[in-house]
């Protein structure tokens, strides 16, 4: 089985004639018109050869200034024009002003067309690029929040904010089918795709998640989007998650783990804590004779003073009246 490899397009920047230049001849011409009707009514009887040069002159004039008159186009700043003449790619126009090109230059089509099955034809939404003008500058897409699974399987919701812009317009427009639509639809995609390589919040040692590790989470869904969208002419300055939470399913079963680990962890340095204050309590009593203290005594002491350290209740002092060994 042979494969053929694709082709992609690529944009070339062309230059078109400044319309302020075009302007005073398409007038010239539009007034070249009434000159000859003038012509001919201030020469009656003249000779047929005259009338026909004027009727000639008439045609020619209105005509060529028609067909000027519909070259003018202009262009903002950070926008593009798509030169398409007979079907064939002629150059991107980029500098921003009032120009004139070739009327011929396709326009594109107001909407779109789609053939049914049965033979009917369907008019779609009316296309976003009319007189092939495409928009330079950087766009949000505001991403819908998807359900997911993360890499342990643990359903989560997630959404993202993308900024992107077109660079490259012939591939914008002639190598997908609507490039606004391939890039929402991408996005997706790619999001969905992070989502499977990354735990939420809890993974292996030093393993980074979607929760902890945003920076590193956020280049990689930069670097995928990139790639995907790159066949479109698409370029990703920036990407960030905006929402990033578990299921509503199993939203209140991770909210006790996480509150047990936050338990545990607050339980663990208590305990450092306390044993840490109990050994220097011993060695300074030692070290300064306060108190003599055998083996058994100094265990109930740190026995004591681990309860007191440790206990979320307030402690209450009992008076032993007797000793250890009564």
């Amino acid at each position: 089985m042979t494969t053929t490899e694709r082709t992609y397009s690529r944009e070339h920047e062309v230059g078109a004639l400044p319309g302020w230049l075009m302007l005073p001849v398409t007038m010239l011409l539009l007034a070249g018109g009434p000159l000859c009707i003038v012509y001919l009514a201030s020469h009656q009887g003249q000779g047929g050869g005259v009338v026909l040069a004027c009727i000639g002159g008439l045609v020619g004039f209105v005509l060529l200034g028609l067909y000027t008159a519909f070259g003018f186009f202009t262009l903002q700043p950070n926008q593009a024009r798509v030169l398409v003449l007979f079907g064939a790619y002629r150059g991107t126009v980029r500098a921003n002003g009032f120009h004139w090109a070739n009327p011929f230059y396709s326009n594109g089509p107001s909407r779109t067309m789609t053939l049914s099955p049965k033979g009917t034809v369907t008019l779609g939404e009316p296309k976003r690029n009319p007189r092939m003008k495409i928009s330079l500058r950087a766009r949000n897409l505001n991403g819908d929040k998807l359900k997911v699974n993360d890499k342990q399987g643990n359903p989560i919701e997630i959404a993202a904010v993308i900024v992107w812009r077109v660079e490259d317009t012939a591939q914008a427009m002639f190598d997908v089918d609507d490039y606004e639509e391939y890039v929402r639809l991408q996005s997706e995609s790619a999001l969905r795709h992070l989502c499977s390589l990354y735990s939420y919040d809890h993974g292996e040692q030093a393993e980074i998640t979607l929760r902890g590790g945003a920076d590193e989470v956020t280049q990689a869904l930069v670097e995928e989007l990139g790639e995907r969208l790159a066949k479109a002419g698409v370029a990703v300055d920036e990407a960030r998650l905006t929402h990033l939470a578990y299921a509503p399913e199993i939203a209140q079963t991770m909210l006790r783990r996480q509150q047990a680990q936050a338990v545990i962890a607050a339980r663990t340095l208590i305990v450092q804590g306390a044993v840490s204050m109990v050994d220097m309590a011993l060695k300074s009593l030692t070290e300064r004779q306060v108190v003599e203290l055998d083996p058994e005594r100094r265990a109930a002491m740190a026995s004591n003073l681990l309860v007191v350290l440790c206990g979320e209740s307030e402690t209450k002092p009992v008076i032993n009246t007797g000793t250890l060994y009564a």
